[in-house]
Parts: structure tokens; sequence; C-alpha cells
């Protein structure tokens, strides 16, 4: 167990600033200052991250820090930090660690008694959702999806029955693909796809993923982020009663395909999913 507090005098420290996700004046007072006490800036982009410096007019040293590179890259932090370094991690576009490096440099410094302090900013997934006119009590982030599909449609298979709003992030090349899987796996949810989030062209699109997927893909553009609606059915159902649902109405005189369709309509229960069951057990 560990007990850090942040601002101790004789505390060491690291500061992870959250970055503009697009208008620059989202960039705080705060983070303006806390930049300008560093001796150090890492960066998941040193050239993103300096142009931006460039337009306070702040001038540091940077170091890399990025997926490629990040065990060695945080090794290296921890050591400029104990030699008595002031450093702070920025990432390209809101928060270090979500979607981004920064876990496990975060992670280092706790094992290392080193004090982690956040300085707040834009959260693309947070805009997202409070605009989202979808439940916003209880939600589950999953950020992207993987890029192979049989991967992405098993981690869909695992979120379906999750009562709770969904969050993912979407580049504009792979959204056609995403929202066909989404209704494949998830079935026909309300959804609001944002995109371009406090830029000038920030667009917000509501309905149903069959109504979205109407849309010209080729007028999506920029980073997306994706919110869907939770699995709101009353009831979840094993696949042997599924099964025993289907025989049910085929004993009545149906067949197969109507039986399943009669089963998916009532019980609110995808056909897909019922077919593939059904594939299994009989």
């Amino acid at each position: 167990m560990k007990r850090i507090k942040s601002f101790d005098k004789n505390s060491k420290i690291l500061y992870l600033i959250a970055t503009p996700i697009g208008n620059l004046g989202e960039f705080s007072s705060r983070a303006i200052e806390v930049i300008n006490g560093m001796d150090l800036i890492a960066a998941e982009d040193t050239r993103n991250t300096l142009d931006l410096l460039r337009k306070f007019n702040i001038s540091k040293p940077t170091i890399s820090l990025r997926e490629h590179n990040e065990i060695e890259a945080s090794h290296k932090l921890i050591e400029e930090i104990n030699k008595g370094k002031k450093v702070a991690y920025m990432s390209d576009a809101g928060y270090p660690g979500i979607s981004d490096p920064g876990y496990l440099l975060c992670k280092l410094c706790v094992e290392n008694d080193i004090a982690v302090s956040v300085v707040s900013g834009g959260c693309a997934f947070i805009n997202a959702l409070t605009s989202s006119s979808i439940d916003t009590t209880h939600f589950y982030f999953h950020g992207f999806l993987s890029s192979k599909p049989v991967e992405a449609k098993n981690e869909l298979e695992e979120l379906k029955g999750k009562k709770e709003t969904l969050i993912f992030y979407e580049s504009p090349h792979r959204i056609e693909q995403t929202l066909k899987l989404l209704l494949e796996i998830l079935g026909d949810r309300f959804i609001s796809l944002q995109r371009e989030l406090t830029k000038i062209n920030e667009e917000k699109l509501y309905g149903k993923i069959s109504e979205v997927l109407s849309v010209d893909m080729s007028s999506l553009k920029g980073e997306m982020v994706i919110i869907v609606s939770g699995n709101d059915s009353k009831e979840e159902f094993s696949d042997t009663e599924i099964v025993e649902k289907v025989n049910f109405f085929i004993n009545k005189g149906m067949s197969k395909k109507d039986a399943i369709e009669t089963v998916s309509e009532v019980f609110k229960i995808r056909k897909n999913h019922i077919k593939e069951i059904i594939k299994l057990k009989i």
C-alpha cells in the first residue's frame, strides 16, 4: 500500500498534461504555467508537441515517449525525475493513457514513490458522451476495436450484453466497416457518431446504426467517437433456452426459418445469434 501526497515540498512528481483535442482555447492557463516550470517535456510526438508549445511561446527540451519505445522511455524518465528533474508528459490530443501511451509511465512512478498529478483538459469521449442524448448514468469506454475483423467481432460479442452505454473511437478509413460490425453484433441500436470535436467542422449524427450507415461515408472526416446505447433487453437467455424456444414454435407447426424470426422478434434476440446457436445445437 502506498500513500503519496502530490504537492509536499520534498515530493518527486510527474505531471500528466491533457492537451486540446481541437480548439486551442481549451489549453488552460494552469497547463501553460506547469509546462513553463518543467525542465523536460516527454511527448507522444515531439513534433506535434513542439508545434503546440510554439503557439504559446514556450520552448522546452523534449523527449519522445510513444507506443514503440514506451518501456525504454518510461524508465529513462524515472531516472530523470529521480535526479531532480521536473518532468511532464503530453500526448497529442486529450489525456495521456486514454487510447494513448502513459499507463506504464504512471505505473512506474507509483512503484518508485513518485507522485503523479494530472492537469485537466479536453477529452473526446467525455465531450461526445455528454452531448450524445444517450444515458450517461453508467458507461463503458472501450476505445479502438482491434484492426483485425475476427478479433473486433470477438470483442463486440463480449460487450453486447452490457447494459452500460458503450464508447468507441474510430478513424475515417475504418468507420463503415466498424458500423457494419456494430450492426451485425449489437443489433440496430441508437447511436451518436461525433467527429472533429471542438473544431470548426464539428458534426454529430444521431440515429439508429442503419440510419447512420445510409450517410455518404466519404463525408465523414477526422477522428470519431461512437456512443452506443446499452443492451436494454429485459431478459438474457442461455443457448439452451434459445433452442427450446425455437423448438417450441417448430413443434407448433412453424418452419425453422419462421420459428427463428418469431423468437428474434418476441424475445429481442438477434436473428444471426439464434442461427449460430441453432447450427451448434440442432
